[in-house]
């Protein structure tokens, strides 16, 4: 089973996959320029370790052991110095980068490999791209002075906070290396998991990443979209459900997805949904896999669940 995407959107769909399966990898967007991954990805040339992180940190057991690294990796330093606001987890993966350097062909896979074995991961984490990615988004309305004018805005942490609405998304480099573990992972798998996430930042930049998009083109595996349960602000302003996938199929026109998952509580119109999802040649399950405390998270045990009953059927 291989899972798409970046963030908090991965880490819920891992900590509910790890529950299903035991063959699961992680494959995660390297875009991020803000925060800890920025400073590191700006001083040292090397890919944004903060959502890769994230994934392994997802993918630790419920034991002491997981829990334990779970919480070290994600556990960033409060200072008034240099270390102020870096997570552990992204000083621990970045170190491994270097330490590995000249040692073997990939150290960026071996040395997610090497932090997964610490933490006890259950799966395997890989970038999407084997260099540090751009997201450039088309925007109408950024300059809230001249709303109905397009422009470009770059950087995920810019495109994540625009005034404007954004229409489309596309990569600098725009034809990157993919990485080759990540590829395989793809051609094998019985299923793909796209989603949730933010929709521009983390989700369709796999898509856009031309042999990782044929990859999941072409492959033999399933696909499932799991559908966020609202709006990002500053990102999907005003989307509905079903507008999150007529921008995934302008982005992907020859993707086709197998099965939708929604929260049926989120769906106000399940046969626009329903329409959206046979266009792509899927079909739509509706489920209850909110968080039971109303706030905008998956349940990953009600995730897990929802997951199961799709792959059985």
């Amino acid at each position: 089973m291989v899972a798409l995407g970046g963030g908090h959107g991965l880490y819920a769909s891992l900590s509910a996959l790890r529950r299903v399966t035991g063959d699961l990898t992680a494959v995660v967007t390297v875009a991020d320029d803000g925060g800890s991954s920025g400073r590191l990805r700006r001083e040292l040339g090397v890919l944004p370790p903060g959502d890769l992180r994230m994934a392994l940190a997802a993918l630790c057991g419920d034991d002491d052991w997981g829990q334990t690294w779970s919480r070290v990796a994600q556990h960033r330093f409060r200072s008034k110095g240099d270390l102020h606001d870096h997570a552990v987890g992204n000083l621990l993966i970045v170190a491994l980068w270097e330490l590995l350097e000249g040692t073997t062909p990939d150290p960026t896979v071996a040395g997610l490999d090497w932090v997964g074995r610490l933490l006890g991961a259950q799966g395997r984490v890989l970038p999407m791209a084997s260099v540090p990615l751009d997201i450039v988004a088309e925007v109408q309305g950024a300059d809230p002075a001249r709303p109905e004018q397009i422009s470009h805005v770059q950087g995920q942490v810019a495109c994540a906070m625009t005034p404007g609405k954004v229409l489309s998304m596309s990569l600098v480099p725009p034809d990157p290396p993919a990485c080759e573990e990540a590829l395989a992972a793809i051609e094998e798998a019985d299923w793909v998991v796209f989603g949730p996430g933010s929709w521009f930042t983390s989700v369709l930049p796999h898509l856009k990443v031309p042999e990782l998009a044929r990859a999941l083109t072409r492959t033999r595996a399933r696909r499932v979209v799991a559908l966020n349960l609202a709006p990002q602000p500053g990102e999907t302003d005003g989307f509905s459900p079903h507008t999150h996938l007529e921008v995934m199929q302008a982005h992907a026109p020859d993707l086709r997805v197998d099965v939708v998952l929604a929260d049926r509580g989120v769906v106000d119109d399940a046969d626009a949904l329903d329409k959206a999802v046979r266009s792509l040649g899927g079909s739509l399950v509706l489920a209850d896999i909110a968080a039971a405390d109303g706030s905008p998270r998956h349940d990953p045990a009600r995730l897990a669940q929802a997951f199961v009953q799709i792959f059985r059927d």
